[in-house]
């Protein structure tokens, strides 16, 4: 008589005494494992606080403005101008520099500021960030001592040898409107006035450098 119970299936597998083969077991794939392997899943919250760092605004860099005067009426304005330029250079940051005498609202603009903290007008002045630094002998002093660099923290870099192919460096250029001549003709009202968009010099901030 045959025994139902050790009867020899093919492939190696023995019966059962339900006469039916034994299923072989599977491991059961690990979904994260297989579906998103090298893949870090977030929570919902680091998502949202992802999403939220990439909406918020940059840090503005320092603003690093210079009044100056390339007039060398003055000898001792001149140099100090010129000290104060250098070592601004040395840190390689980017400077929006006044020339008051290129354009009398520079003049106006610096008196009006000086005025209101009580100071007598003088050049050159140095603002860092919106504050008013100081002159040539207050520059030096910071520069000497290492906190002028502490104050240029956050300024934006630029490359001293870098000279504006639009100027040249001077940052005026002629008035596009005017050709420099300060005069337009109004065809509607058949006559000559002055310009409205350059200085009394007949000139207007270097769109390349000064924008």
């Amino acid at each position: 008589m045959e025994d139902g119970c050790s009867k020899v299936v093919s492939g190696g597998g023995s019966g059962s005494c339900g006469g039916g083969a034994k299923k072989p077991f599977h491991f059961a794939r690990s979904l994260t494992y297989h579906h998103h392997q090298g893949h870090r899943v977030l929570p919902p919250a680091a998502k949202w606080r992802r999403h939220q760092l990439a909406d918020e605004p940059r840090a503005r860099p320092k603003d690093v403005v210079l009044y100056t005067t390339s007039l060398r009426g003055v000898r001792r304005t001149f140099a100090d101008c010129s000290s104060v330029r250098a070592i601004l250079r040395g840190f390689r940051v980017a400077v929006d520099e006044r020339d008051v005498s290129m354009d009398a609202a520079f003049r106006r603009e610096l008196r009006s500021l000086l005025d209101a903290r009580g100071r007598a007008f003088s050049l050159p002045q140095l603002l860092v960030g919106g504050r008013l630094v100081g002159g040539a002998d207050e520059v030096k002093q910071l520069h000497e001592s290492g906190q002028l660099r502490r104050l240029l923290d956050g300024a934006a870099g630029q490359d001293p040898a870098y000279v504006c192919d639009g100027c040249g460096g001077v940052r005026f250029v002629p008035c596009t409107a005017c050709g420099g001549g300060r005069k337009v003709f109004v065809e509607e009202e058949d006559r000559v006035q002055r310009c409205g968009d350059c200085n009394e010099n007949g000139l207007v901030r270097c769109p390349n450098c000064c924008s």
